[in-house]
């Protein structure tokens, strides 16, 4: 029975983003591919991307990677972002897997059952994961890649860029035969000295600005739509949805959309203070959601729209871009995709 939400993936948009982020950095584009390429589907996504010649991705955990190799084949380097934290270094060689080290146990582990391909993680002031600069190791056998990560990559105005380009510039100097990848998403646009050997971007492959706003060099990858199940009249003065969320203050029409949090559509899309918060394309035009989102259903005003049940809304797509959608539900486009569930159906054009 087909499902009355659906998220399309523009797997031609996805490859588009590809092909800008190669462009405006000048250096091979190693994609991201963790959380189910954040939420979009990794098998599609990553399969897509090899074709279109990728040979480096990154996950976050190991199962992800365990999941992929099988998709990806046997050729291309996964690389795991937690380190060996959840599998054994055993069980990273029988899965051709290779960790980002990011602590002494886990290069103490890694060497002391044989070693290999691997990564190191150099944290430059995340205070995420990896080594503090201090504690860099020494260079030792198997080491393919050096990393770290920019905690303020998409303010590139912000000052700390500079400062963490510099010492991980300083710092991977130590390593001279490993490849060098620093540069986020947001990274890709800070220009050549951000981009080292590689850049490794997540975000915008998917749809996402380089500075959580819309890009135009950026192409929307992902639609979430939901069908009208049905449309009612509500006279002034009556209200609409759990804890009467939002009061008509004259006569409206709205359509009752098959999509809530069930589904992954924040709560906060819906009406806050009992104002409007969230919007939504339909019908030509952005109509805000109104009351609060349900479980499996939200309310959108559609007064003065020729719209009937079985027609869609789009939550975010080309027509209404991912960046405005998550400024509205008061969150940023990581959270918007990643958060849609399993419930809706991932679909795949071009």
């Amino acid at each position: 029975m087909p499902s009355p939400a659906t998220l399309s993936v523009d797997l031609s948009a996805l490859v588009r983003n590809y092909r800008t982020l190669e462009r405006v950095s000048g250096r091979p584009v190693h994609p991201v591919v963790k959380a189910n390429s954040y939420g979009l589907g990794a098998e599609a996504c990553a399969g897509r991307l090899l074709a279109e010649g990728a040979r480096t991705f990154f996950v976050a955990r190991a199962a992800e990677g365990l999941a992929l190799r099988p998709v990806l084949g046997a050729e291309p380097d996964i690389y795991v972002l937690d380190g060996l934290h959840g599998a054994t270094p055993d069980a990273f060689r029988a899965a051709d897997l290779r960790p980002v080290i990011n602590q002494p146990a886990q290069l103490q582990a890694w060497l002391g059952s044989g070693g290999g391909a691997c990564g190191l993680q150099i944290d430059t002031g995340m205070n995420r994961l990896g080594f503090r600069v201090e504690d860099a190791p020494e260079p030792f056998a198997g080491l393919a890649l050096v990393m770290s990560h920019l905690a303020c990559g998409d303010d590139h105005a912000e000052p700390m860029n500079r400062r963490q380009r510099d010492a991980f510039a300083a710092v991977s100097a130590r390593y001279p035969n490993a490849l060098k990848s620093f540069a986020n998403s947001g990274g890709s646009f800070l220009g050549p000295d951000y981009a080292f050997d590689a850049v490794r971007p997540g975000i915008c492959l998917y749809g996402g600005g380089p500075e959580g706003r819309p890009d135009d060099r950026i192409a929307p990858v992902a639609t979430l739509l939901a069908q009208i199940v049905q449309v009612r009249d509500v006279p002034a003065g009556e209200t609409i949805g759990y804890s009467r969320g939002y009061t008509a203050e004259a006569p409206l029409r709205i359509a009752t959309c098959a999509t809530g949090y069930a589904d992954g559509v924040l709560r906060s899309y819906g009406a806050r203070h009992g104002k409007p918060a969230g919007q939504v394309f339909v019908a030509g035009e952005l109509r805000p959601i109104l009351g609060r989102v349900s479980m499996d259903v939200c309310a959108v005003d559609v007064t003065g729209l020729d719209v009937t049940v079985g027609d869609s809304i789009e939550l975010f797509g080309p027509n209404r871009l991912i960046d405005d959608a998550a400024a509205d539900a008061g969150t940023i486009s990581y959270e918007l995709i990643t958060s849609i569930t399993p419930r809706v159906p991932r679909r795949y054009v071009g």
